[in-house]
C-alpha cells in the first residue's frame, strides 16, 4: 500500500514557493506508466524497462487493479538481485521496495519534490483515490518543467536526493 504525500508528516525543510504559482503532479507526470506485478521475473522487469526506456516500474497487486504495492528500479535489479547472486528468474517481490510514498494527481509539485528529497528517490508513483497507478513523476520531469518550477528549486531537489545517507 502507498503512503500518499498528503498523508505523510510534514518536514521541517519546506520548499520555497515555486515561480509562476502552483503546479500539480498531473501536469508533469508520465501518464499510465508501464507496471509489473510481484510475480514477474527480474528479467521481465528489465525487459520492460528497456522497452519503455525507464529505470523504475511501479509494482502493482495485479494488472487489473493496478494498486501500487511497491517499486522496482534498475538499481534494485543490480544490487538486490544480481550482486546478491539472484538469477533472472527471481521474482520481483524479492528485490522490490515495498510501500512506496506516492502522490495524487492533484498534489502540488512541491510535495512531490519534498518526497523525493526526504526519501532520496528519483521517481514517485502517482495514484488515484483507490491507490491505483495513474502516473509517475521522475526527477527528469521536474527538469523538463524547470521554467514553471524554477531551476533553483530543481537543483535543490537533485542535490538533496543525491546526498549520501550519512550526511542527512
Amino acid at each position: 500500500m502507498c503512503l500518499t504525500a498528503a498523508a505523510r508528516q510534514p518536514s521541517d525543510s519546506r520548499s520555497t514557493p515555486m515561480q509562476g504559482g502552483s503546479v500539480q503532479a498531473r501536469e508533469i507526470m508520465t501518464e499510465n506508466p508501464a507496471c509489473c506485478t510481484p510475480d514477474e521475473t527480474m528479467q521481465r522487469a528489465a525487459q520492460m524497462m528497456k522497452e519503455h526506456d525507464c529505470g523504475c516500474l511501479p509494482v502493482v497487486e495485479d494488472s487489473r487493479s493496478k494498486r501500487v504495492i511497491g517499486t522496482v528500479t534498475d538499481r534494485d535489479l543490480a544490487c538486490r538481485g544480481l550482486a546478491a547472486g539472484k538469477g533472472p528468474d527471481t521474482r520481483v517481490r524479492e528485490v522490490m521496495s515495498k510501500d512506496p510514498t506516492c502522490c495524487r494527481p492533484e498534489d502540488d509539485v512541491r510535495e512531490v519534490e519534498q518526497v523525493m528529497a526526504d526519501k532520496q528517490v528519483r521517481r514517485v508513483p502517482v495514484v488515484d483515490a483507490r491507490g491505483c497507478c495513474v502516473g509517475m513523476v521522475a526527477q527528469a520531469d521536474l527538469a523538463r518543467h524547470e521554467e514553471v518550477i524554477g531551476a533553483t528549486e530543481v537543483g535543490r531537489v537533485v542535490e538533496r536526493i543525491s546526498e549520501p545517507a550519512g550526511r542527512r
